[in-house]
């Protein structure tokens, strides 16, 4: 049986818990805020005190974790030696070179390092159908394809440590660009008196259709952005992570710096823990 753990019980954390424990996947947990499992540790979860005790637990240690700068500090927390035979899988979403350093760290000390972003939200982690971007050795992946297939029904593996990394961003940058855009576009259709089904069916019939303008419609119309699945601070960090590596790349970022300050926007609406469909009131706020 599978000896798993997971350090970051947030969201997304919590979510894959659940999911997993219903698969019988017996669970170490740590969570700064030891409140957040209680709900886990009732349905059989084992809560640690620290970061070094669920490494200590388990083969395979799953980090939720929001950016870098998280996983770093965890890590200091944990004796290197400590590392050794683990396979550490890191889910979360940082740029390739963050990725990159870590997998160092870890492989400095014959530890074993898979980084594996999700794409999907609560509702696909409850479900074991979050879309999985595996990036590291052949050879890891294959020993962590086991619980992966549990976590995502269609791994898929990228290739090289960095690239899972590099996919996860592209992903996350296509939900910024076209929630932006469809918010525009709605906002417009609302701002003329045109009824809203009525735009809807036209774009719904056209080649321009995406399923998430339909999954933020009544949120936007509404402008009911609580109970999120992914925060809009989230997306925010995701995409200025976006912003910095294409640069670096020397691609032309202009029109994403638009997206990012509407999301900055966004926050100081004070909008920084509701759903990222929020970029809406951005796009067009409540007189």
């Amino acid at each position: 049986m599978m000896n798993v753990s997971l350090i970051g019980v947030g969201l997304m954390g919590q979510a894959l818990s659940e999911h997993l424990l219903n698969n019988q996947i017996p669970l170490h947990l740590y969570n700064r805020s030891a409140k957040k499992c209680q709900s886990l540790q009732d349905r059989g979860a084992i809560i640690s005190d620290s970061p070094q005790a669920v490494i200590d637990e388990s083969d395979i240690c799953l980090l939720m974790l929001s950016d870098a700068t998280a996983i770093n500090i965890v890590l200091d927390s944990i004796e290197p030696i400590s590392f050794k035979g683990k396979l550490i899988i890191q889910m979360g979403t940082i740029a390739p070179d963050e990725s990159r350093a870590i997998a160092e760290r870890i492989q400095s000390h014959q530890g074993h390092y898979l980084e594996c972003p999700v794409l999907g939200s609560l509702p696909e982690a409850r479900s074991g159908t979050l879309i999985l971007m595996a990036g590291g050795s052949e050879k890891d992946y294959q020993s962590a394809l086991p619980l992966l297939q549990i976590i995502g029904k269609n791994p898929k593996y990228i290739g090289d440590i960095g690239q899972g990394a590099t996919v996860k961003l592209a992903m996350n940058q296509l939900i910024a660009g076209l929630t932006a855009s469809f918010s525009l576009s709605l906002a417009l259709v609302e701002k003329e008196g045109i009824e809203t089904e009525q735009f809807m069916e036209i774009v719904r019939s056209s080649a321009l259709y995406a399923p998430t303008f339909d999954k933020k419609l009544d949120r936007m119309l509404t402008r009911d952005f609580s109970n999120p699945n992914f925060p809009t601070k989230h997306l925010a960090k995701d995409t200025n992570l976006f912003l910095s590596v294409a640069k670096n790349l020397g691609l032309d970022t202009s029109g994403l710096e638009g997206v990012s300050t509407l999301l900055e926007k966004a926050l100081a609406q004070g909008l920084a823990d509701t759903d990222y469909s929020a970029i809406y009131a951005a796009v067009s706020p409540e007189k």
